[in-house]
């Protein structure tokens, strides 16, 4: 049986996103996801967003992470009411650190 994916999204930057209540998270993002993110922001439902690294290299890792979000998420549209958070199991905010490392970002 084949896995069913929700988004069909290569991931290939990372981006800073601060919450509400001024806290700071990194994410594994694209350009349209970060594109809903400044959207998000301007909505008043995130403070704030910021690329930190464009381009970065499609390692087994990334493969990996982008296969679990493609997998549990779906790509917002223009019309979102909300930021949604990518919330990641232990293996995948392992994958998540060892991409910022690779990246040296964090």
């Amino acid at each position: 049986m084949a896995v069913e994916y929700k988004s069909d999204e290569t991931l290939d930057l990372i981006e800073q996103i601060t919450r509400l209540d001024g806290s700071k998270y990194m994410e594994i993002s694209n350009m349209v996801q970060n594109g809903r993110a400044e959207l998000a922001a301007e909505r008043g439902f995130i403070q704030e967003v910021r690329i930190l690294q464009l381009n970065i290299p499609h390692s087994d890792h990334v493969a990996k992470y982008e296969d679990y979000i493609n997998i549990h998420y779906s790509m917002p549209g223009e019309d979102l009411d909300h930021f949604e958070e990518w919330s990641k199991n232990d293996e995948m905010q392992k994958e998540v650190n060892i991409i910022l490392k690779e990246n040296h970002v964090g």
